[in-house]
């Protein structure tokens, strides 16, 4: 049965996040972080992706961004997937695929659940137990939306601009987000929503995107859910 083409409606912001096959490192070296980051500004640019958050781990990307183009998401994630493989298996004398599968993705509700999104990306190291403070991982965007450090990837989003009207009461309060721990449930919600591609956000906002797509963003019904496994 062939796959619906990914969701990507202009204007919506996207938690997207890329694994290595069987959990494998796709980051082996500074160098290689720098050539991700590197095609990331040169594709986000190219298919008119605006990228707001982002963290590089050892395994795995995560990126929070909004598309303004049709299939903004889906041309960037495709670029960025075969250059970088590309690069990877020649650098390493190596063969075959690095990444699992498809990408992931959820669209995310701007009130309420975009900062959290953001949270959530930078905080990916000290969950991981890299690091103490998010401050202290440099592969990151949070030394730009924490700390005020220049970056020619990253564009604010509404939802971050309206934390002040300056950019250092911005950081600040942005800052201060991160002095409690995220609730256990929206972590799981999160998960959740990215690894079945659902929508992230209130009940209107998932009945919104549903009929005006056309296209499920919530988890089935339980006796449906069964029915359409059964046919797989």
């Amino acid at each position: 049965m062939a796959r619906l083409p990914r969701l990507n409606p202009i204007g919506i912001p996207q938690h997207v996040i890329q694994r290595g096959n069987n959990r494998q490192a796709c980051f082996s070296s500074e160098q290689d972080l720098i050539a991700y980051a590197g095609w990331l500004k040169e594709y986000s640019r190219e298919f008119d992706v605006q990228v707001h958050a982002w963290v590089f781990m050892t395994n795995h990307v995560h990126l929070l961004v909004t598309p303004q183009a049709d299939a903004g998401v889906s041309n960037m994630m495709q670029a960025i997937g075969r250059i970088y493989v590309r690069y990877f298996n020649r650098e390493y004398r190596r063969s075959g695929t690095l990444w699992e599968g498809r990408y992931k993705s959820c669209l995310v509700q701007s009130e309420e659940y975009l900062l959290q999104c953001y949270r959530y990306i930078e905080l990916n190291p000290v969950r991981a137990n890299m690091v103490a403070d998010p401050a202290d991982y440099y592969w990151s965007s949070y030394s730009c939306n924490g700390l005020g450090v220049k970056s020619n990837l990253v564009t604010p989003h509404a939802e971050y601009l309206s934390l002040g009207r300056y950019p250092k009461q911005r950081c600040e309060r942005y800052r201060a987000l991160f002095r409690s721990a995220l609730d256990g449930e929206l972590v799981d919600e999160i998960r959740r929503s990215l690894n079945k591609g659902l929508a992230l956000g209130s009940e209107s906002f998932k009945q919104t995107l549903e009929t005006r797509f056309q296209r499920r963003v919530t988890e089935a019904p339980l006796g449906r859910r069964k029915l359409e496994e059964s046919r797989m």
